[in-house]
């Protein structure tokens, strides 16, 4: 359950200079969910809709700083971790979630941008497998991202990449179902698999729907549910998001609109 009256958030992740994806979509469905956000920022994207054009990494020093002045403070109920860049940043990233105390951590594997740039330098792979997933309560990776973690072809199923992802140290692994021919998430916590089946809606504007997700699931936890009726919620605020995306926002994929914009302005 929460530690105070008002559930916190925390987001380690990219800012996304188009307001779309990482910290920006982080702290949307965050409010969405209704829990008090706050953040730490990775990295620095120069991106819109149609591309990444310029990624600047933050300072270890300061990564670790900002999640230090949260906790001093505000303090953490749960954590979303998105993009970490290089290997620097996982080292920063790993020092600050010892200060987290027993909040869950919800790890979205972030390694390419819906516009196709890289986002995870490919030497820094392992650190992340190694270092980072075995501290998270759940990884959201989509079946994309699921398959590159495992190392698995094609033909595995997501039930099975479910289980390879959560053999590389996670306590439970949701592999979302954007990219499945069904659409359904798979969540694995080592004893059950749990197929969580919702609507699928025209994809055209659907960037940042992978970081709504995981930070849905994230608010979930922070409020006090548990894992299976979190990643239930976390479908639903996505699939919304993307069903009121603003298709008319940009020349490439549209933001999702988790907040309900189009409602606000009726």
């Amino acid at each position: 359950m929460p530690r105070g009256p008002v559930p916190t958030c925390l987001s380690i992740a990219g800012s996304d200079s188009g307001g779309g994806a990482g910290i920006q979509a982080d702290l949307k469905a965050f409010a969405r969910c209704g829990v008090h956000g706050t953040c730490a920022i990775t990295a620095l994207t120069a991106q819109n809709t149609v591309a990444v054009e310029m990624v600047t990494p933050v300072p270890p020093a300061m990564i670790v700083a900002q999640v230090k002045a949260v906790v001093e403070d505000i303090g953490v109920d749960a954590a979303k971790v998105g993009m970490l860049g290089d290997e620097p940043t996982i080292d920063a990233v790993v020092d600050a979630l010892g200060l987290l105390d027993e909040a869950p951590v919800v790890v979205d594997p972030v390694m390419v941008s819906a516009s196709g740039a890289v986002l995870l330098d490919p030497n820094a792979k392992a650190a992340l497998i190694e270092r980072v997933l075995p501290l998270a309560a759940v990884a959201t990776p989509n079946l994309l991202e699921a398959r590159e973690l495992a190392g698995l072809g094609d033909g595995a199923t997501t039930a099975e990449l479910a289980r390879a992802v959560r053999s590389l140290g996670p306590d439970a692994v949701i592999v979302t179902g954007g990219h499945a021919e069904d659409g359904a998430d798979v969540l694995f916590d080592g004893s059950r698999t749990l197929r969580v089946q919702g609507p699928r809606f025209d994809p055209g504007a659907s960037h940042g729907s992978g970081c709504t997700h995981s930070s849905a699931v994230a608010a979930c936890l922070a409020r006090g549910s548990d894992l299976a009726d979190a990643a239930r919620r976390a479908r639903e605020v996505a699939a919304e998001a993307v069903q009121s995306g603003l298709r008319e926002v940009g020349a490439g994929a549209g933001p999702v609109d988790v907040i309900g914009l189009r409602r606000l302005r009726a």
